[in-house]
Formats: C-alpha cells, structure tokens, sequence
C-alpha cells in the first residue's frame, strides 16, 4: 500500500503557455505542489532544489533538447519520477525518451485524466518513505507490515479494504484525500464500478471504529471527517 500522491512536489518543463497553464492548475486542484518552468535550465534548478518527486518534461524546449535534459536530470535526481509529454510519437522517439531515463512516455495531445491516472498509479507503486513500520495516531496503532491495526492491545477486526482505507487515511493524517486518490489507491485507477463502494467501506470503518471506542475503557482514537465535494481527512483525536 502507498500513500496518495497529496503534497508531492511536481516540477513541469514546459514553454509552451496554454499547456503550462493547463498541468498546473490540473495538478494543483488535484493537491500537487507545482513548480512551472519555461526552459530547460530553469526546470534543472527547480528540479534540485525543490528534490522534485515528479518532474513532467516537455522535450521541445528553446534552450535545450528535453532528451540531454532527461539524461541529467537522471543523473542528479535519480529517484525522481520523470514523465515524458511531447508532440514527438515516433517510436524511435520514444525509445531514446525512455532509454534516456524517462519512467513514462505521453503523445500530444494527451488527456489529463489519463495523466493524473498514470501519475497516480506510478506514485502508487513507488516505496512510501516512514522511519516505522507501525503509525500511532492516539490509541490507534497502524501496523504496515502486519496489515493490522491495535486499538488500547487489542487488534481491531478490519476486512481487507477497510483497513486499507484506514491505513491510507492514516498515512495521510490531518491531510484532505479525494475521492479518487482514495478509489485509485484502495481500489484502482481502472475500477470501472460505482464510487458507493467507497461510502460503504467507509461507513462499514466507521462503526467499527466507533465500536472500538466503547470497548475499551475510554481510548483516544482518530475521526473520519468527510469533506462534501472532495473526499475524507482523518483528523487526530483532541488533545487533553
């Protein structure tokens, strides 16, 4: 299980204006933190010293070729995901893309819920970055590598995706997740069903949540807020 993609730095290499202006403000709605670039060498800086996760390169750029670009870009930040847009759809053109570092190819015109889709599902796969195994959130333990969760010693009983709502609420704590943050990561970004899956499983975590904090004597335990219009936030329980 990965973390949602909320707050993860993006820098786009792109000069062109309409397009600029159309990834950035896509993935900020989306909760990205975006950093837009006009050439190339611009894209390097911002690229270093924001440590981008994510960097949407154009290879048509006025100052340099986006190939060389992806080659160094490789080299410093060798982590990072880089995704490809260009106009360039020739297959030798996306051979050299990809042979020069690129984790993603995309022709233009592309579709941007296709893009967000695929930015999802790579960030999804990426190891998600914890000193622990285990998240404390008040008297809820999150076990990652058990795939449990403990509430005041005693495991609380979760059917498969219900903890992995939960976990991925938790590994998102105090932060809003979308709705489809939520489906593409504890379902998929190809899930073709009805989003009600969603406030089901939700509803379901919620009473047992609730049951928890009845069984036990008094444990502090998070709440699910559900944020009309966007998605769900796990807030932490109150301070004394």
């Amino acid at each position: 299980m990965k973390a949602t993609a909320e707050s993860t730095a993006v820098v786009i290499v792109e000069d062109d204006d309409a397009i600029g202006r159309q990834l950035d403000r896509a993935l900020t709605s989306s909760g990205y933190r975006t950093f837009w670039s006009r050439t190339g060498h611009a894209g390097l800086v911002a690229a270093r010293q924001e440590q981008a996760e994510v960097v949407l390169l154009d290879l048509g750029l006025p100052d340099i070729d986006g190939v060389d670009l992806a080659r160094q870009l490789r080299a410093d930040l060798p982590e990072t995901l880089l995704m490809m847009l260009t106009a360039r759809g020739e297959e030798i053109d996306i051979v050299s893309g990809l042979d020069a570092g690129a984790d993603d190819y995309l022709v233009k015109p592309f579709s941007l819920t296709v893009l967000l889709a695929r930015l999802r599902a790579h960030l999804r796969r990426r190891p998600v970055d914890r000193v622990e195994d285990a998240l404390q959130i008040g008297d809820l333990t999150v076990e990652t590598a058990a795939r449990r969760c403990v509430v005041a010693g005693s495991e609380l009983a979760l059917r498969p995706k219900e903890y992995e709502l939960l976990e991925t609420l938790a590994l998102n704590a105090g932060t809003a997740v979308s709705r489809e943050d939520l489906m593409a990561t504890v379902w998929d970004e190809n899930w073709f069903g009805s989003t009600k899956t969603l406030d089901v499983t939700m509803a379901a975590l919620r009473r047992r949540l609730e049951a928890a904090q009845t069984a036990a004597p008094s444990p502090r335990l998070p709440t699910v807020s559900t944020l009309r219009g966007h998605g769900y936030r796990l807030d932490p329980p109150a301070e004394d």
